[in-house]
């Protein structure tokens, strides 16, 4: 069984604490060729090796804690279509042909989760359905306006724009002016998620180690990762470290803000309760700047995430700095228990877009990283269009994640975050106006 069900660090993540039993995975104690060798053991990593694997290359996978550590193991759970944010500021770099092809990508994402979960028959509570919330009549203009954009793309799903006197239909709550329904979003237990595809990329040949954190890199003459104990050679590398990639490759690093964000689970609810909150098991989600998001579990827990800290210190109680974010949406739950708190980090890049590409001086390293919030479908995506990538695959979509350009945050290793913080700050006044 996988340490990481039984690590103390653990004990408070409702994912960690109701996670299938998993195969343990060694320490990397010596020398391994591959002809990759991918750094990182969530969503991104994984699927990259998983689809290098299935293309006939031999893979090796370094994780430096458990596999699904980080965000992959930790987040919302919830699966939403796109890439995640207002593409338009790219447009005049990208063109219409380029917008487009990544608001498609952005749908077929989804649908490679759905494919990868349907291939390797992996238990992980997959539930469809989700709903955006409005909290301000803009917000419904924009949920209306990217209801036709969705169907002028010709999204095979079922959308319904739901009105306030409608939304009730959907969430027991008085806070939201109204929504748009998806039947082709939905929910999901991602640490099972993350673990299932993990052993069907084992199945396929991958070499996965744990606690094998990457140290440091060789680039010439060819490249070199270090463990602590051990080291990979290989003929192409794939950094997919994210929030924690830190001074292993400082240059990428430097272009992702660690952010973090808070979850709490509570006790399994009865039927007419969880039925009162969210009658069609749907994931929701508003849309403010600082959002909140939630969702049943499969054993009828809300899960209530939001928030968003850039200082890197969480707080003193997780339950008890988000317990009144919850009770504002549904004060029907003051009575019930917090039973899981836990938090995380998120990667998150200046311009909001997913940082897909290869090192300009090195270019037989690739990266993705930066998902912003939206990486749960993104990762897979990514995972996808990497292994396209080195394979030598044309790949439309690789390339156009890899034409555009990120800058490093301001302010260094100890002021980016409060500058970004400041910025955060002012959209949440927005949010309140």
């Amino acid at each position: 069984m996988s340490p990481l069900l039984h690590d103390p660090q653990h004990a408070s993540n409702y994912y960690a604490a109701t996670a299938h039993p998993a195969p343990s995975y060694p320490r990397l104690n010596e020398p391994l060729q591959a002809d990759v060798c991918v750094v990182g053991g969530g969503f991104t990593g994984i699927n990259t090796a998983l689809e290098l694997a299935q293309r006939g290359f031999s893979v090796v996978l370094l994780e430096a804690e458990y596999l699904g550590w980080g965000a992959s193991g930790r987040n919302g759970g919830q699966l939403i279509r796109g890439i995640g944010h207002d593409l338009e500021g790219f447009r005049p770099l990208l063109g219409d042909e380029g917008i487009l092809a990544l608001q498609q990508m952005g749908l077929a994402a989804v649908e490679l989760v759905r494919q990868r979960i349907q291939a390797f028959n992996i238990d992980c509570d997959l539930k469809w359905g989700f709903c955006d919330l409005a909290t301000k009549p803009k917000h419904l203009e924009a949920l209306q306006a990217e209801q036709e954009s969705l169907q002028q793309l010709g999204y095979k799903h079922a959308l319904s724009y739901l009105p306030q006197d409608q939304i009730q239909q959907v969430i027991g709550s008085e806070r939201y002016l109204g929504g748009l329904l998806d039947q082709g979003s939905g929910h999901l237990h991602p640490l099972n998620l993350v673990l299932g595809e993990a052993a069907a990329a084992q199945s396929l040949g991958v070499r996965i180690f744990e606690q094998s954190a990457a140290v440091k890199i060789d680039y010439e003459p060819k490249i070199c990762v270090h463990t602590a104990q051990g080291q990979v050679q290989a003929e192409y590398l794939v950094l997919a470290g994210n929030a924690h990639l830190g001074a292993v490759q400082p240059k990428l690093a430097r272009q992702v803000l660690p952010a973090g964000s808070y979850l709490i689970a509570t006790e399994s609810l009865s039927e007419a309760l969880w039925r009162s909150l969210l009658p069609q098991d749907t994931a929701v989600c508003d849309q403010r700047a600082i959002m909140d998001y939630f969702r049943l579990s499969a054993d009828r827990r809300l899960i209530f995430g939001g928030a968003c800290h850039y200082s890197g210190r969480d707080p003193k109680d997780i339950a008890a700095y988000m317990r009144p974010k919850m009770l504002r949406v549904f004060p029907q739950l003051a009575h019930t228990r917090i039973e899981y708190q836990w938090s995380g980090l998120i990667g998150i890049s200046a311009n909001r877009l997913p940082q897909i590409g290869r090192l300009a001086d090195h270019p037989q390293v690739f990266y993705a990283q930066a998902y912003s919030g939206h990486g749960l479908n993104n990762t897979h995506l990514a995972g996808h269009l990497l292994a396209q990538a080195i394979s030598g695959q044309a790949s439309t979509g690789f390339e156009l994640f890899a034409q555009v350009p990120h800058r490093a945050f301001p302010g260094g290793r100890y002021l980016r975050a409060p500058l970004v913080a400041l910025g955060m700050l002012w959209h949440r006044l927005r949010d309140l106006g």
